[in-house]
């Protein structure tokens, strides 16, 4: 007895259970044609700026949560009292400090948050008007 068969017998396989497979002759296979599918690199989200004007201090929160959602705010002040403004403009900076962004200021009491996935370019020239910097004091 040989080796093999001994080690076939130690795990109860003898030759009836040996099943030999026959390969048959396999059929031609067409190969693929390989299909291109078209990927654009630069597909870009449409980017949704947000325009609010609060009337509260309590508005700030919405527009906080804007930001948090990486969408662009533009806020405009002229409808809350300057203790309010402040204090929004307050909240804001810390919140778009908090997330990375920026704040600039487009005008008198108007103001751009951006989220840290916006960037913005240029400036705005600071000619501002007497009366305008009369409402900023």
């Amino acid at each position: 007895m040989s080796f093999i068969q001994r080690v076939m017998n130690f795990f109860g396989i003898t030759e009836d259970d040996v099943v030999e497979y026959h390969e048959e002759d396999a059929e031609s296979v067409s190969t693929r044609e390989r299909v291109g599918h078209v990927v654009s690199l630069h597909t870009q989200k449409n980017i949704r700026v947000m325009l609010i004007e609060p009337r509260t201090y309590e508005d700030a929160q919405e527009i906080a949560d804007n930001i948090k959602s990486h969408r662009p705010v533009v806020v405009n002040l002229q409808r809350v009292g300057k203790d309010q403004a402040v204090r929004i403009v307050d909240f804001l900076s810390g919140t778009v400090y908090a997330l990375g962004g920026n704040i600039q200021k487009l005008g008198p009491n108007i103001f751009m948050c951006t989220p840290a996935n916006v960037d913005v370019q240029g400036t705005i020239s600071d000619l501002v008007s007497d009366d305008a910097k009369e409402l900023l004091r």
